[in-house]
C-alpha cells in the first residue's frame, strides 16, 4: 500500500482548489482530477462576486483562501453594486480574464509542494478498516484518512442541446460515472439538479456601438486591497431581448428539454434560463442582458442572462434578434447540464457525511450554484477534513458570524429543493457581517484553525487599531463646538466634507481604512441595535441540544420529532430553522429543556 494521505480531494474546480489549499496547510494532499489543465476553469460567467457572493469571497480572503486573490490578480473590470445603498448590501463584482484566472489558479495549486496532483478519474471510494481508499478508473488506489468529494456537476452528468443529450460534466469534459454509486452505497440519497450557461459570441461580430456601455468604478475596490494591474481595463455592456426574441422562444418551447419533460433535474429559480423568463414573466416585453468580455483581448463575449438549452440552430436566430447582435456569430453554444447532488440534510455543519465518517462533500455536489458558494464550501470541507485526519478538535462556523455560516446552516438544517444561491436577504444580521469587516470577523477564527499565521493576524489587528484611533480623532476634533463624529453622522456629510472644516484623519494606511471609519461612525446606532437584537436571540438560541432524544418529547408534533431526529440540531436556534418545526414545537422543546434542567 502506498503512503496514507491526510486528505484526498476529488475535483479541481473552485471547491476543490480551496479544499486542497486549506488542507495542505496541515499536510500533504492529493487532488484527483481528470486533467490538471482544467483546474480553476470558469465554465459559466467569467466573474467573481455580486450580492451575497462577494461577502463570502471577502470572508474566504480573510481566512487565507485563494479565490479573492486570484480574482484580483486577473481582474479586468470592477464595480461596487448597490453603492448608493447602505454597507450591509454593498457587494463587489469583479470581471475576470477567463483564461488567466485558470492559469493563475493552476500556478497556485501546482506550485504548492504540499499538494500532490494525480491525473485520473475517481471511480470509487470505499473503506478498508480505518482508512478510506480512493480508486481511479484505471484501478490505482490511494489511501487517505479523510476524503473531500468536490465533483461539481460531473456526477452522472448529462449536457443538453435541445432534445439531444450526451454524457458530460460540462462542455467537452467526460462525467464522473461511478462516484454516485459509492455515495448511494454509503447510505446517501441523491437528487437530480440542472443548471445552464449562455452562448459565447465572437466579439468581432458584435456591434458594440449599439450597446449601453457600463464602465468600471473610478475608485477600484478589490477583495485583497490590492487590485490587479488591469482592473479598469475593460467595460461591460448591456442589451435586451425583443418581441422577436420572445416569439421565437414561445414558438419553439417544444424543442426545450425542460419543457418537453426530458430533464428530470430541478433548475435554479434565481438564475432562470431565457426560456423560463419568457414563460414566467410573459407580461414583460424585454429582459435586460449583460454583455461581459471573457478577457481584455478576448475573441468571445458572454451573454449573462441568456442561459438556454434550445437547439444550436435556434440559438443563432435568437441571438440575432438582440440589439447589437444582428450579425452575431456564436462561438460556443449554450447548454444545460443535469447532474447528481447529495441531499445536504445528510451532512454535518462541516459538510461531513452523516453516514460515511471521514467523507466530506463540497460545492455543487451539495446542491449549490455558483463559484463563490463552491469555494466557501471547499475551504470549510478541506479544513474540517484535515483536522479530522489529524485528530484535532472540530470547530464550526456560526450563522450569526458569517455569510459562510448562514449558507452551511441553510444547507444542513433547511435543505434545498433547487440549486442554492447565497443572497443578502438570507442573512438576518447582515449589518454585522458586512464585506468591509470580513477580516475583523474571520481572521481570528482562521488563526485559531491554523489557516493563517501570526503576521497575517497581526496585520488585521493593527488595521482595526488604526480605525479605532480614527474614530477617536473624530470624537476629539471640533468645528464650532460640534465634534467631527457628530458632523459625520449627518446624512449629507462625508470625511472629505470635514477636511475644509479643519477636521482631518491622520494615521490611516489607505482610503479603505478611512471608509471603514466612516461606516462605523455613520451606522453606529444601527450596528448597536443589531448587536442588541442578536444578543437577545442568543439567550435561548445557544442552548445546547446535545444528547437530546427528540422522539421522547411527546408535546411536540410528530413531524417536528421526525425532522429534528433526522437533522440533529445542536442548538435551539438551529432547531428553529428546521422545516416543519413550528413555534408551538419550539415552546414544547424549551419547556422540556427546563424540566430536564438541560
Amino acid at each position: 500500500m502506498s503512503r496514507v494521505f491526510n486528505v484526498i480531494v476529488i475535483g479541481g474546480g473552485h471547491a476543490g482548489i480551496e479544499a486542497a489549499w486549506a488542507a495542505a496547510k496541515y499536510g500533504t494532499v492529493a487532488m484527483m482530477i481528470s486533467n490538471p489543465a482544467t483546474i480553476g476553469r470558469m465554465p459559466c460567467n467569467p466573474a467573481v462576486g455580486g450580492p451575497g457572493k462577494s461577502q463570502m469571497v471577502f470572508e474566504l480572503t480573510a481566512m487565507g483562501g485563494l479565490m479573492g486573490r486570484i480574482a484580483d490578480d486577473t481582474a479586468i473590470h470592477s464595480r461596487m453594486l448597490n453603492a448608493s445603498k447602505g454597507p450591509a448590501v454593498q457587494s463587489l463584482r469583479v470581471q475576470n480574464e477567463r483564461d488567466q484566472y485558470a492559469a493563475k489558479a493552476q500556478e497556485y495549486v501546482l506550485g504548492n509542494t504540499a499538494i500532490d496532483i494525480i491525473r485520473g478519474e475517481a471511480a470509487d471510494v470505499y473503506r478498508e478498516g480505518e482508512t478510506w481508499m480512493v480508486q481511479t478508473i484505471d484501478g490505482r488506489t490511494y489511501p487517505a484518512k479523510a476524503v473531500v468529494i468536490a465533483a461539481g456537476t460531473f456526477m452522472r452528468g448529462l449536457t443538453w442541446y435541445g432534445r439531444h443529450s450526451r454524457p458530460e460534466g460540462r462542455q467537452g469534459e467526460p462525467p464522473a460515472r461511478f462516484l454516485s454509486q459509492a455515495l448511494e452505497r454509503g447510505g446517501h440519497t441523491l437528487k437530480r439538479y440542472k443548471t445552464g450557461t449562455p452562448p459565447r459570441v465572437r466579439a468581432d461580430s458584435v456591434n458594440f456601438a449599439a450597446l449601453l456601455e457600463l464602465p468600471g468604478d473610478d475608485r477600484v475596490y478589490s477583495f485583497t486591497g490590492n487590485p490587479g494591474p488591469d482592473a479598469r481595463k475593460s467595460p461591460t455592456w448591456q442589451t435586451h431581448t425583443t418581441p422577436e426574441t420572445h416569439r421565437l422562444i414561445q414558438e419553439n418551447l417544444h424543442l426545450s428539454p425542460m419543457y418537453a419533460g426530458d430533464i428530470e433535474g430541478l433548475g435554479p429559480r434565481y438564475c432562470p434560463s431565457i426560456e423560463d423568463k419568457i414563460v414566467r414573466f410573459s407580461h414583460h416585453d424585454r429582459h435586460l442582458l449583460f454583455v461581459e468580455p471573457d478577457g481584455v483581448d478576448t475573441s468571445e463575449v458572454y451573454l449573462q442572462g441568456f442561459s438556454s438549452s434550445l437547439p444550436p440552430a435556434l440559438q443563432d436566430q435568437m441571438v440575432r434578434t438582440l440589439p447589437g447582435f444582428e450579425n452575431a456569430v456564436i462561438q460556443r453554444y449554450a447548454y444545460a447540464v443535469e447532474y447528481d447532488v447529495v441531499d445536504s440534510l445528510e451532512l454535518s455543519l462541516n459538510l461531513e457525511s452523516r453516514y460515511m465518517s471521514g467523507i466530506f462533500t463540497a460545492g455543487q455536489i451539495n446542491g449549490t450554484s455558483g463559484y463563490e458558494e463552491a469555494a466557501a464550501q471547499g475551504l470549510v470541507a478541506g479544513t474540517a477534513a484535515a483536522r479530522k485526519a489529524l485528530g484535532l478538535e472540530e470547530k464550526f462556523f456560526t450563522r450569526e458570524g458569517s455569510y459562510i455560516g448562514v449558507m452551511l446552516d441553510d444547507l444542513v438544517y433547511k435543505g434545498t429543493d433547487e440549486p442554492y444561491r447565497m443572497m443578502t436577504s438570507r442573512v438576518e444580521h447582515r449589518l454585522l457581517v458586512r464585506q468591509d469587516n470580513a477580516d475583523q470577523r474571520m481572521t481570528p477564527f482562521a488563526h485559531e484553525l491554523g489557516l493563517v499565521d501570526d503576521a497575517f493576524l497581526k496585520a488585521v489587528q493593527e488595521k482595526y487599531q488604526r480605525i479605532e484611533e480614527g474614530i477617536r480623532q473624530l470624537r476629539t476634533q471640533r468645528h464650532q463646538g460640534i465634534t467631527g463624529e457628530q458632523l459625520l453622522r449627518r446624512p449629507d456629510m462625508t470625511l472629505a466634507d470635514l477636511e475644509p472644516l479643519g477636521i482631518i484623519l491622520k494615521g490611516m494606511a489607505n482610503w479603505l481604512e478611512e471608509e471603514s471609519v466612516q461606516i462605523h461612525v455613520k451606522y453606529a446606532g444601527y450596528i448597536e441595535r443589531s448587536r442588541q437584537q442578536l444578543e437577545s436571540e442568543r439567550k435561548y438560541g445557544e442552548r445546547s441540544l446535545a444528547g437530546i432524544d427528540f422522539r421522547q418529547i411527546t408535546a411536540m408534533s410528530n413531524e417536528a420529532r421526525e425532522k429534528l431526529s433526522r437533522a440533529q440540531p445542536q442548538t435551539v436556534a438551529q432547531a428553529s430553522r428546521v422545516p416543519g418545526v413550528r413555534t408551538s414545537d419550539l415552546s414544547a422543546l424549551l419547556v422540556y429543556l427546563k424540566t430536564q434542567q438541560v
